[in-house]
This record gives structure tokens, C-alpha cells and sequence, in this order.
């Protein structure tokens, strides 16, 4: 009766989300157009064009200024995350990149220790290019660590905006001699609609003070209840699937003890309460998806 109950109310759940009156041209900063003309000046050097891409977005937020200005060279397109992504519709999405033109595809996890397709990767000189926070540097140390047995040459993080220019050569095989060439992520210039802005927000693509950490662990919410993916019920302790991000932001706070010191005014002066930290759920919400912890999806 629980599970009835709880799916008659999940049917109840928003069909569209709210964007209100957003607007996404100030999520994008200025300066990566900076970025995209340092990898103009680089493509004499290169033999093989590498784009990295999220695996759970494999068509929102490809930045089409990279076919436009950089397709002199082979081109390489790599899904990222697979280890986040629901890969079950894996030849479909293939055939649709196929109608756009995009016939060399890999699907990868770089931060595993050793990754088959990695090995399929072949050149002299490759240039890594993609959105933020993808996975450009970590593609670049997997193969390092592969064929060299070293450790990391780029550094990584795991929010947007480590890879600030177009790096010198990094070597990453001895026979043949291969380098690869690190880039900053770019964005394109206009997003299509705001929802593909979202879905760059919650893969972190995005810094998350530029759209509100509160909206993006909206848009979650939203997102895996549309997917039936209910994961978070049982993760932070709630009775039933939720479509009001308040009440399942408060659950989490309570679950992880996270609550903050307020002050209130009454009649008879000044006290301090505790109350829940939405901040600190809404972060720990979208770190938790991130990481996986929350199922692997298809947001696309």
C-alpha cells in the first residue's frame, strides 16, 4: 500500500520545470573566447583533434565553435562518465551523433587506472579540447599513467576552470613519441534554451554560484523524480519520493546534522535558534549526484 501510495503521489510530480525569468548569458564567462583563439594558434601543431564530453549530456552543451573553427584536423569525440551515465541506450545515441556528422566515438571513464579505449587513441600530436569540467586533463593522465607509468602531468578538479590556457606539449607514450596538448574548458557562446544550461549547471560544467546552488539542487530533484530514479529516499532517510525541494533539502540537513545559528526577534528580546542548513543539503544533494551516489542517468 506504501509503494501504491507513493507512486500515485510521484505521478502528481512537475512535468516541466519552472525556469521563471532566468537568464543564462551571465553564467558564461568572457574570457573563454581568449581560450578558443589560443587553440586556433595551436592547431599547425597538432595531427588529431580529441573533444571531451559528458557521457550523461552527450549532445547538450557541445560547443559547435569547436567543428566550426577546429575541424581541419580528425576529429575524435570522447563521452566522458560513463561510470555516472546510463549507457543502456548506447547505440542510439551513436546513431543520432552519426546523422551530425560524428563517427569516431568512444565512450570512457578516465579516472579509472586502465581503460581499454584509451588505448585506441593513436597519434603524434592530439589537442584535448571540450566544455569545463569534463574530464580533458583526466583523459590526459590515463594515458599517461597507461603507457608511461607516471603521474599526473595536468592537474584535475572537480569544479570548472582548472585548465586556464592551452598548455605546452605533455608526453604520454614512448613508441610511437605521443603528446597531448591540454586545453581550458570552453563554452559556447549562446546556449540554445535554458534548460541546456541547467543541465551544464548540475554536471558541473558551470560554476555554482553563477545559477544558485538552491536552483541547480532544484532542477535535480526535478530531474530524478522525472527519470523514476528515487535513490535519495532512501539515502537521506525520507518516507516517499518528494517533489518539494524544501521538505527534501530539510530532510537532508536533519540526516547529516547540518543546522545553523539564527537570530529572532520576539517580544521579549533577542534569542538564537537552530535551524536546518539548506545551503550545506543543497550542496551535499549535488555533490552526492555527482559522484554517483545518487544512480547513473541519461539527462539527455
Amino acid at each position: 500500500m506504501r509503494i501504491y501510495h507513493s507512486l500515485l503521489n510521484a505521478a502528481k510530480f512537475r512535468k516541466v520545470f519552472d525556469f521563471g525569468e532566468r537568464e543564462v548569458a551571465h553564467w558564461f564567462p568572457g574570457h573563454m573566447a581568449k581560450g578558443l583563439k589560443q587553440m586556433r594558434a595551436s592547431l599547425r601543431k597538432v595531427d588529431c583533434i580529441i573533444e571531451i564530453h559528458d557521457a550523461r549530456i552527450p549532445f547538450s552543451g557541445r560547443n559547435p565553435s569547436f567543428q566550426e573553427s577546429l575541424d581541419v584536423r580528425p576529429h575524435i569525440l570522447i563521452l566522458n562518465k560513463t561510470d555516472l551515465a546510463d549507457t543502456s541506450k548506447k547505440q542510439s545515441i551513436l546513431k543520432q551523433l552519426d546523422r551530425e556528422g560524428v563517427r569516431n566515438v568512444l565512450f570512457t571513464d578516465c579516472l579509472r587506472q586502465r581503460d581499454e579505449n584509451v588505448k585506441r587513441d593513436r597519434s603524434y600530436c592530439l589537442m584535448v579540447i571540450g566544455v569545463p569540467n569534463v574530464g580533458k586533463s583526466s583523459l590526459i593522465n590515463a594515458v599517461r599513467r597507461t603507457y608511461l607509468k607516471k603521474g599526473k602531468a595536468s592537474k584535475v578538479g572537480g569544479e570548472p576552470g582548472i585548465t586556464k590556457a592551452v598548455l605546452t606539449k605533455i608526453q604520454v607514450c614512448e613508441r610511437p613519441i605521443i603528446h597531448l596538448l591540454d586545453t581550458p574548458g570552453v563554452l559556447p557562446p549562446r546556449i540554445e534554451n535554458i534548460e541546456t544550461g541547467m543541465k551544464l549547471a548540475l554536471c558541473g560544467t558551470i560554476l555554482d554560484h553563477l545559477v544558485g546552488e538552491d536552483v541547480i539542487a532544484d532542477y535535480l530533484l526535478f530531474s530524478l523524480n522525472r527519470l523514476e530514479r528515487f535513490s535519495y529516499v532512501e539515502k537521506y532517510n525520507l518516507e516517499e519520493p518528494s517533489d518539494d525541494i524544501q521538505h527534501v533539502l530539510k530532510c537532508i540537513a536533519v540526516k547529516l546534522g547540518k543546522t545553523k545559528r539564527v537570530k529572532a526577534i520576539t517580544g521579549v528580546g533577542n534569542i538564537t535558534v537552530q535551524l536546518p542548513d539548506y545551503s550545506a543539503a543543497a550542496y551535499d544533494f549535488i555533490r552526492a549526484f555527482r559522484k554517483g551516489e545518487l544512480g547513473k542517468v541519461m539527462l539527455d
